[in-house]
């Protein structure tokens, strides 16, 4: 099925090494390059009016991540190895295209990407745009600012994290109520925020209804564990792909990555999906009664992802690196659709300054 996008957008279907799926581009061939890395239950289509604004000497690249859009559905992730199929995928994309080195945004899932990035390969990047990214250390299963596990398997975080509601609305083509685990009403209360709703919101939510869904896809498999809430992590598809459980020693890789790099750190002054108590960690949902036998918040706590970021960009700032952080009031989880003013004031005169 094809998929609309805007008028100044191009979509074609580009065949790597690695993947088959829908790329989008935006601005001269020759301009200088820009890819924009999508997050979970979404596609590029989220970045088409960021990628129509950008200054004229620049070139919008966005694809379609596997497991998502009109990538090919036969590719799986293989959560083990992080977000490093999502990485060698991008990797594979620009040489395809030719591009040694380029500008790279990531919102959300497709932060993680960027903080992969910035570990296996720094000398391909001319700048960093984390545009309300997840924490280095995934989501889920960890208490402190450094990542410390909550409990030694990472319960809560991965697969078993998804409700199963949101799954089966997903299935049944639930476009339009506003429940609790509907598309459309998760998308209102924790991703847009503030009461802004964006114009196309219909094409965003239609870019959920893209996922690819199945037990190795979305939202993967899960195991059961000892420990509150009683599911682990899985070993396939990108919600068990964030867990901490594979993160490894991305932050230690991160530090001793070069070139450094200038990074903008941007997000909503009131995101509700990536802050120190967001929406769907089950230490947010614990004491509410809503997840059975909570533990108490001493030994679950919510996941400080605002703190772990922080802290990972200023260790980033000791170790020879830069970064701005810049909160934009009023927005939530996806400041660079519902407030694209504030965002490509900031936006473009990064791109400026690091091109």
């Amino acid at each position: 099925m094809t998929i609309p996008i805007l008028e100044g957008i191009t979509a074609r279907t580009v065949t790597t090494r690695r993947l088959t799926t829908r790329v989008l581009f935006a601005g001269p061939d020759d301009g200088i390059p820009v890819l924009f890395i999508h997050g979970n239950f979404s596609n590029a289509t989220w970045w088409e009016e960021t990628m129509l604004q950008l200054p004229p000497q620049y070139r919008g690249i966005a694809a379609d991540q596997r497991g998502y859009g009109g990538a090919d559905p036969d590719v799986l992730i293989d959560a083990t190895r992080g977000m490093s199929d999502f990485v060698d995928d991008s990797l594979a994309l620009m040489d395809h295209l030719g591009h040694d080195r380029f500008h790279l945004v990531g919102n959300s899932l497709g932060g993680l990407v960027v903080w992969w990035m910035m570990a296996d390969a720094p000398e391909r990047l001319l700048s960093v745009t984390l545009a309300g990214p997840g924490s280095p250390y995934g989501f889920g299963g960890t208490k402190d600012a450094s990542g410390t596990p909550t409990t030694p398997d990472y319960a809560g975080s991965g697969g078993g994290l998804i409700n199963p509601d949101l799954i089966r609305s997903l299935l049944d083509g639930d476009r339009d109520s506003m429940g609790d685990f509907s598309p459309r009403g998760i998308m209102r209360r924790l991703v847009w925020s503030g009461g802004q709703i964006p114009e196309r919101e219909d094409a965003l939510i239609d870019a959920m209804f893209r996922v690819h869904i199945g037990d190795r896809k979305l939202p993967g498999d899960k195991a059961t564990s000892p420990n509150w809430p009683y599911v682990r992590p899985g070993k396939w598809g990108a919600t068990n792909a964030m867990s901490p459980m594979y993160v490894g020693n991305l932050v230690e890789r991160v530090l001793a990555g070069e070139p450094k790099l200038h990074a903008l750190w941007v997000y909503g002054a009131e995101d509700l999906a990536v802050s120190n108590s967001a929406g769907s960690d089950p230490g947010t949902w614990g004491p509410t009664g809503r997840l059975p036998g909570f533990p108490g918040p001493e030994a679950y706590p919510p996941q400080p992802m605002m703190d772990q970021i922080r802290k990972m960009l200023d260790d980033y700032g000791a170790a020879g690196g830069s970064y701005d952080e810049v909160p934009i009031e009023g927005s939530g989880h996806v400041p660079f659709i519902t407030h694209s003013e504030e965002f490509n004031r900031v936006f473009h005169a990064h791109l400026e300054r690091t091109s």
